[in-house]
């Protein structure tokens, strides 16, 4: 058998194996995709009147519009938090030596998680964006190829986020830790653009939330979804994301490939 076809046939072992535990263990992350669902709701229902202001008005429908694409976001760094408690969870349980043992594809075991956590990553934003139709949320003025694009940003920002997860997980003592070190993912939502536009924040918060990698993925996919300019933001989102994909990967790499202590 070639390399490529062990590679291949050890990947789809450990996507199915991460697959069937995210299957039987759904608790972790449902529990992850509660924050950016109960954010929708509170935002919408109990600030939308009022947030909207920040926007220029419109009510909250148009508060809808502008808050949905960033919610989006928040749910892949919610996902993916999972991920790197179940990348701690094998590092730490003996699984991973015993998978050093076996005559597989070294690099299996990674491929596995980042396939599987991209999977359900883009499964929870189906979910989350079906309440967001659900409350009132419409997609206004965008093409199929812009929808495509729409598409193609998030699976490119799960892909980098999980890699990014996935060395987090892998030097977590535990899973606690694991769960801890991933926070970020969720919190730098939180300071970008998801909520309100940059212009209406403190001058001195403004770079805080303008240079990170979420808001000109915010940016870009509000553009593509509203059919509204997007300038800079999508040349700035992808460059992010590849940077992190890099960074993520070979972080992940080297940390697995050091010799058990």
């Amino acid at each position: 058998m070639s390399s490529l076809s062990l590679a291949v046939r050890d990947s789809s072992t450990m996507l199915r194996r991460n697959l069937l535990h995210a299957r039987r263990y759904p608790s972790l992350t449902l529990n992850l995709l509660l924050t950016p669902i109960v954010l929708l709701l509170l935002f919408v229902y109990i600030f939308g009147d009022t947030m909207s202001a920040g926007i220029g008005g419109g009510g909250r429908s148009a508060y809808i519009a502008y808050l949905v694409p960033g919610i989006v976001l928040m749910t892949i760094g919610s996902t993916v938090v999972g991920t790197a408690v179940s990348v701690s969870n094998d590092m730490t349980e003996g699984i991973i030596a015993r998978f050093r043992s076996m005559a597989i594809h070294r690099g299996s075991v990674l491929i596995g998680h980042v396939i599987g956590s991209v999977l359900q990553s883009i499964a929870s934003v189906v979910l989350v964006g079906a309440v967001a139709v659900a409350i009132g949320f419409r997609s206004t003025n965008a093409t199929p190829l812009e929808w495509l694009a729409a598409f193609g940003l998030l699976a490119l920002v799960a892909l980098a986020l999980t890699w990014i997860a996935v060395g987090m997980g892998m030097v977590s003592p535990n899973a606690e830790a694991a769960s801890n070190n991933a926070l970020p993912l969720i919190v730098l939502p939180l300071i970008s653009s998801a909520f309100v536009p940059i212009d209406a924040m403190p001058g001195w918060f403004q770079p805080i939330a303008e240079y990170q990698p979420f808001t000109p993925a915010i940016e870009t996919l509000r553009g593509l979804l509203l059919g509204s300019e997007i300038g800079h933001n999508g040349w700035l989102a992808v460059a992010w994301c590849l940077a992190l994909t890099v960074l993520g990967y070979h972080w992940s790499k080297a940390v697995f490939n050091r010799d058990p202590k």
